[in-house]
């Protein structure tokens, strides 16, 4: 990947969870726009806004460092795992969802449902799935996996820092533009770096 390129994926992502963070503000934080309305406070509405942005573009850093961690991390675990990569990756997503659900439930108040935290869970595995068959559909089948490992395990790790303070809004607000952000690199990978088989046959059609 050339610098350019990085460059153009580093700023449209940036963006990307600048809006996706604050679309998901006025859905879970409407009070920080709402108080604002009567009377109505242009500027500090604004101000809101810009507060949003700027916590949707530190939501993207820590995407864009966790997909750039993936990449070292898969490529790590080929060499030393080899067949046994694609094993090692399934366990490892099968103990992030166990830990997803068991940790928070059990840090939970007395009497809290269980309920809630498989549905996030498997919220999470039915996205990390869909996006893997399309990443599966548009490169090679054996690329499901990775994609599955680095949508599920990566985001949740990335996650790790608002999950700790079990606060439902805030857990909201940065599992969207992650989410939004993990995808969108992760499809797009394969159109600006292109498999040097790919890029063969490209060569080979342009100079026929």
């Amino acid at each position: 990947m050339t610098s350019r390129k990085w460059v153009r994926l580093f700023i449209r992502t940036l963006l990307l969870g600048a809006i996706a963070t604050i679309l998901t503000s006025f859905f879970v934080k409407t009070d920080s726009y709402s108080m604002f309305l009567d009377p109505l406070n242009i500027w500090e509405i604004f101000g809101a806004l810009l507060w949003f942005m700027g916590i949707g573009f530190i939501f993207s850093i820590v995407s864009q460092t966790g997909f750039f961690a993936y990449l070292f991390i898969n490529q790590f675990g080929l060499s030393i795992f080899r067949g046994y990569w694609g094993p090692v990756q399934f366990i490892l997503i099968v103990f992030v969802l166990f830990d997803l659900v068991y940790f928070p439930y059990k840090n939970a108040p007395d009497g809290s449902s269980i309920i809630p935290y498989v549905v996030t869970a498997l919220v999470i595995l039915g996205f990390g799935l869909a996006v893997a068959y399309v990443k599966a559909k548009e490169t090679k089948r054996t690329a499901f996996l990775p994609a599955l490992f680095f949508m599920v395990v990566v985001t949740v790790i990335e996650w790790v820092p608002v999950l700790r303070t079990n606060d439902p809004d805030w857990m909201m607000l940065m599992i969207v533009p992650l989410l939004a952000c993990n995808t969108y690199q992760l499809l797009l990978l394969h159109r600006i770096n292109p498999s040097p088989d790919k890029q063969n046959t490209k060569d080979v059609k342009n100079n026929k």
